[in-house]
């Protein structure tokens, strides 16, 4: 663990806050910009990813380990996201024959 504190310390702070800002940008201009679910997943996991790396570098410099808790937790959310997104992606497409979300205004009443 000693070891990780070291190599993490090594890297400015201001660099994984920049990275961590471009992915997170990435993945909400992937929510707002493609109308397909599955990618719309994609970049929702893809800024969870970010958060979680930010919140292990924070962690890492501050030298408390309740932000790697939090890290867990977050990835617990993301696993049952996937889960739950999976399983109404399939019903959808076994309406639908599409994984477009403008196919979803056919689900209405």
């Amino acid at each position: 663990m000693e070891n990780f504190l070291t190599q993490i310390q090594g890297v400015p702070l201001n660099h994984y806050i920049i990275f961590c800002s471009i992915i997170f940008a990435i993945g909400v201009t992937g929510v707002l910009i493609r109308r397909n679910v599955i990618i719309i997943m994609m970049s929702i996991e893809l800024m969870l990813n970010s958060v979680n790396l930010l919140l292990a570098a924070f962690s890492a410099y501050r030298g408390d380990a309740s932000g790697q808790v939090f890290v867990f937790f977050i990835m617990a959310l993301a696993a049952a996201e996937v889960a739950v997104g999976l399983a109404i992606i399939v019903m959808v497409y076994r309406h639908t024959k599409s994984v477009d979300i403008e196919s979803l205004s056919k689900l209405r009443w």
